[in-house]
């Protein structure tokens, strides 16, 4: 949502999500939101499932996995066409 809309407070503190934000964020009735304050703003955010967390740390985890690979590879060919380095 690029263009901002006016929301009013009610009594209790409460405001409404635009439709089109919940929508887009995946926000239902009864889930959980992050609410903080930052740099005289308030700011609400979905917060990541355990299974969104998960899938970061096994994609993370995949790509260090292939980097020590490719590292791997690059220090074979390094031996092979330097052949053994002399002992300093």
């Amino acid at each position: 949502m690029s263009k901002s809309e006016e929301r009013k407070v009610g009594e209790r503190g409460q405001v409404t999500l635009p439709k089109e934000l919940r929508e887009k964020l995946g926000i239902r009735g009864g889930d959980e939101v992050l609410v903080h304050e930052e740099d005289g703003k308030i700011t609400i955010e979905k917060p990541l499932s355990r299974e969104e967390l998960a899938e970061g740390y096994r994609r993370r985890a995949a790509e260090s996995e292939a980097l020590a690979e490719e590292m791997d590879g690059v220090s074979r060919e390094a031996d092979e066409y330097l052949g053994d380095v002399p002992e300093w």
